[in-house]
């Protein structure tokens, strides 16, 4: 499939991620606001996850089964976070994204979600990406309603996170189709 490339926005890189990420990673994944938030961010982050994590990226890409990028700043390449499109098959994808929490609240996220979901649908021929966020935080909901996404259901009692069951918000965005001439 080639080298997974790089994405711009105005003010972010979106690149792959690199085994020197991991420190990064384990730092600003591991902090529980963000554990917390997410489905399969595990908290505590022990050493060797984030570069476990990094590996199967790669292969996922080869795969053709996801397309996974570190967030950075064009003014500072640190890693700030990541966006990705997981589970890629029949031209659908889930978006997931994380972000640390020193870069909450500046549209980082949705920035690089709307870009991620362009590529989506442009290059990698998606028809409809869809994600989801616990029912308890509705602040991941909102970057969803963002960029477009609709809400479809509620899942009750979708996902087990420390021995609880949760539910889980469903959201989808389907391609716009090209009009013909």
């Amino acid at each position: 499939m080639g080298q997974q490339p790089l994405l711009t926005t105005e003010r972010l890189i979106l690149r792959p991620f690199q085994l020197s990420d991991a420190r990064n990673i384990q730092k600003l994944a591991g902090d529980e606001l963000v554990a917390n938030g997410t489905i399969n961010i595990p908290h505590p982050y022990n050493d060797g996850m984030a570069g476990q994590w990094i590996g199967k990226h790669l292969a996922g890409w080869q795969s053709r089964t996801s397309a996974i990028y570190a967030i950075t700043l064009k003014s500072n390449p640190i890693l700030i976070g990541s966006v990705g499109l997981h589970n890629i098959e029949y031209n659908r994808a889930q978006l997931g994204y994380w972000l640390g929490v020193p870069f909450w609240g500046r549209g980082y996220c949705t920035e690089a979600a709307i870009r991620l979901t362009e590529f989506g649908f442009k290059r990698l021929d998606l028809e409809l990406i869809y994600g989801q966020h616990f029912s308890r935080d509705p602040s991941p909901g909102k970057i969803l309603q963002k960029i477009g996404m609709e809400h479809v259901m509620t899942k009750s009692n979708a996902t087990r996170v420390n021995m609880l069951t949760e539910d889980l918000e469903y959201y989808e965005l389907k391609a716009i189709a090209e009009a013909e001439t």
